[in-house]
């Protein structure tokens, strides 16, 4: 026998037993990978949570665990989060339907006509039930005081301020607080206003909302570069309850440098509020714990609903340290001495959030905390870390949403979960996201559909994002071009 065909037996007994080998680590990659997952799914924690986790773990080691801490870090996150194609600034979010329009929002109105700063301090401590406080057209800058609204209207007869073309007049508030609202029956529409402090710390509020104001209503106002852009909160008692901001737009064009609560809506101990068709975004928070909301509802109150809103958390401000929430019934929680009750056994009882589109954010897109006899119903929820439901005096109903992300109860939570659509976690660790691929360009904020409407709801009608629905897709809409203008402008939109 040769020597030849020996070597090639002896070769192919070597190469059956390096494929044995090859079999058996697969094998065993996918018993890993497996196992991996099912932790994964168990814990529900994305990667883009998990990020921060690992990179802060590592710090203070050696250098070399220290990049390689913060190379996985990066990885988790470019997994989970990707890149949007375009430039900061989805150009879908300025043709919305939504937040801040160019037209009016009501008839012109009678009564008093204010051309300049100080006529407008005048006309406010002078406003009597039913009068129309008209700005003319300019610039309206302001620093020190407060502009007060301490005199009550009537629900027959609620006092307004307006402009009457949205962006005409521009207020700039160079202080503290811009409305202080204490008196019941206020309404404030059509303004563009804008925080031009030199340091963030000093522009906390354009609208703050106390005590007694309650039926305070902001309509179709562009507000920017504030912490709390509307500040709600009781005092001596007495709660501004039943109020409405509707078809706001609220932002940022800078990141905060501040370690001061960033919550373009701050609500504290009020009940019955109505958040609706407005859009939040880019509220990012530099300093302190670096944790932000695009809006909260907490302390105490009840009976409040976010519905019909779109929440950006990072739009041109994107990829920066920190964690942005999208909406929250509870919040990070409320201090005994400002609760409604003076102890937040609950922080909110029978809120809902609804209808909502909540996108990019880098931590949770909802999050109850202390929020009991919660509804949670048809949100779209993308490029987030999920839902979640925490601690043993929040319970949720959940039911109708559309979630790229992990739905879970943690810390004693209690879900009930309906019929939602979402997708499975682990995947997203391999970069692969089931639900946003439905999407046409997500990350850039193109939601129409990819292929198509996805599958419909097996039961029920969602409310819809916009347009007059019903909803039979899981999440806010059956179709996105609802939410798009279809006219072309008239008049000049307030800036976002």
């Amino acid at each position: 026998m040769s020597a030849g065909p020996r070597r090639a037996r002896r070769a192919g007994r070597g190469g059956r037993r390096a494929g044995l080998l090859l079999a058996g680590a697969a094998v065993l990659a996918l018993a890993g990978l497996g196992a991996a997952a099912a932790v994964v799914e168990h814990l529900g924690l994305a990667p883009r949570a998990l990020a921060p986790y690992v990179e802060k773990r590592s710090s203070g080691h050696n250098p070399a665990i220290v990049a390689a801490g913060a190379f996985a870090s990066r990885t988790l996150l470019q997994l989970d989060r990707g890149e949007p194609a375009g430039p900061p600034g989805a150009a879908e979010l300025r043709a919305l339907a939504l937040g801040a329009q160019p037209l009016p929002a009501g008839a012109a109105g009678s009564g008093t006509l204010v051309m300049e700063a100080d006529g407008l301090r005048q006309a406010l401590a002078q406003a009597q039930p039913g009068e129309t406080i008209t700005l003319a057209p300019g610039d309206y800058r302001f620093a020190g005081r407060p502009l007060d609204a301490s005199r009550p209207g009537r629900a027959d007869a609620p006092i307004v301020v307006r402009a009457a073309q949205p962006g005409s007049v521009r207020i700039e508030f160079a202080q503290v607080e811009g409305f202080r609202v204490s008196a019941p029956y206020w309404r404030f529409e059509n303004l563009a206003i804008r925080g031009t402090c030199g340091e963030d710390s000093q522009c906390e509020h354009a609208f703050h909302v106390i005590g007694a104001a309650h039926h305070f209503a902001a309509v179709n106002n562009a507000v920017a570069d504030f912490n709390a852009h509307v500040k709600i909160n009781g005092e001596g008692g007495a709660f501004p309850d039943d109020g409405l901001l509707e078809s706001n737009t609220l932002f940022n064009t800078h990141a905060r440098r501040t370690a001061n609560p960033v919550v373009p809506i701050d609500l504290v101990a009020a009940s019955r509020w109505t958040i609706r068709a407005n859009v939040i975004k880019d509220f990012v928070k530099l300093e302190g714990n670096r944790v932000s909301y695009g809006a909260f509802v907490k302390g105490g109150g009840g009976a409040n609903v976010f519905e019909r809103n779109l929440v950006w958390c990072e739009d041109r401000l994107r990829g920066l340290p920190g964690q942005r929430v999208g909406l929250s019934l509870g919040g990070g929680g409320t201090d005994k001495p400002f609760c409604r009750d003076g102890r937040c056994i609950v922080e909110q009882q029978g809120a809902a959030i609804r209808a909502n589109l909540v996108a990019a954010c880098s931590d949770v897109g909802i999050y109850l905390n202390g929020a009991a006899d919660s509804r949670v119903e048809d949100n779209t929820v993308v490029d987030t870390a999920g839902i979640d439901v925490r601690f043993a005096t929040s319970s949720a109903r959940l039911d109708g949403n559309l979630v790229d992300g992990p739905i879970r109860a943690r810390d004693g939570g209690l879900l009930h979960l309906g019929d939602n659509e979402t997708a499975s976690l682990w995947p997203s660790y391999v970069g692969y996201h089931g639900v946003r691929r439905l999407f046409a360009a997500p990350l850039d904020g193109d939601f129409s559909w990819r292929g198509g409407a996805p599958q419909r709801r097996g039961a029920g009608q969602g409310m819809a994002l916009c347009g007059a629905g019903p909803v039979r897709a899981y999440g806010a809409f059956d179709d996105f071009n609802d939410c798009l203008r279809a006219a072309p402008d008239q008049g000049k939109a307030p800036s976002a």
